[in-house]
């Protein structure tokens, strides 16, 4: 006869409930009471240093998963200690981490949109405090330039409703003097792999629609783009900047 396994693993009601819905395994699940929190523990530090490693890139369940049940099979684990980790990167590390919503391409007319509901579940973690004590103490300075690029690229799309072509986007930071076929700028590097980080931060999303033209290549707001249009700092220091944009021009 197969065991459930033992509450010992996890004190915690959602442990109680997976037990209760637990239906039979091929062997005996009976982990060692360390193991629970060593599980937990795992998943914290991949979590910290993959987000280090990869700027902020969103951590997909499949890895964490993969991570927590390599010893063992349960199909409750998973959901068991991501639920314990979240908490403990919030009461310790003053993290919250949250599922990235996964938002769909407004084009319609390529199978990627069918497809969005399907991609996989992915995570970030956000620091809990407040914006000001977090750029005094803890931002780093020397990478304030890709918080900037990150603002800009964001507010392009935004006042552009949402949606741009790949060369409106182009032309407009061309403005700015940074060009997609500059791999060596003096503080960037290869700008439009810098473009390219923010789809894969889940700021942007690309994609791609076919027209009358032929085939347009656009970038849209993502999850995380979306989530940063709606703070107010955002709002007031976009309206600052396009304020003394129409100040400039009526003094021309």
């Amino acid at each position: 006869m197969v065991n459930p396994p033992p509450p010992s693993l996890f004190s915690s009601r959602s442990f109680k409930e997976a037990n209760a819905n637990y239906t039979g395994l091929s062997g005996d699940f009976q982990p060692p009471f360390q193991e629970g929190d060593k599980l937990v523990a795992e998943v914290i530090r991949y979590i910290l240093f993959k987000t280090h490693q990869n700027s902020g890139c969103p951590i997909k369940r499949d890895e964490l998963t993969q991570l927590i049940t390599k010893t063992y099979h349960h199909r409750s684990l998973p959901t068991i200690v991501l639920n314990k980790a979240t908490t403990k990167l919030s009461s310790i590390f003053g993290y919250d981490m949250k599922e990235l919503q996964r938002s769909r391409p407004s084009s319609t007319n390529q199978p990627r949109s069918s497809q969005s509901s399907a991609d996989p579940k992915s995570y970030i973690i956000t620091s809990q405090l407040n914006p000001e004590v977090y750029r005094k103490h803890v931002e780093d300075s020397s990478k304030s330039h890709l918080t900037g690029f990150t603002f800009v690229v964001i507010g392009i799309v935004y006042l552009a409703g949402g949606k741009i072509t790949e060369e409106n986007l182009w032309q407009h930071l061309g403005r700015l003097g940074l060009s997609q076929d500059d791999e060596r700028h003096t503080i960037f590097g290869n700008t439009k792999q810098a473009v390219e980080t923010l789809v894969q931060q889940r700021y942007l999303q690309k994609d791609k629609s076919n027209g009358p033209e032929g085939l347009t290549l656009y970038y849209e707001l993502a999850e995380r783009g979306l989530q940063a249009t709606t703070s107010s700092s955002f709002k007031e220091s976009l309206s600052q900047i396009v304020t003394s944009e129409a100040v400039a021009i009526e003094l021309d």
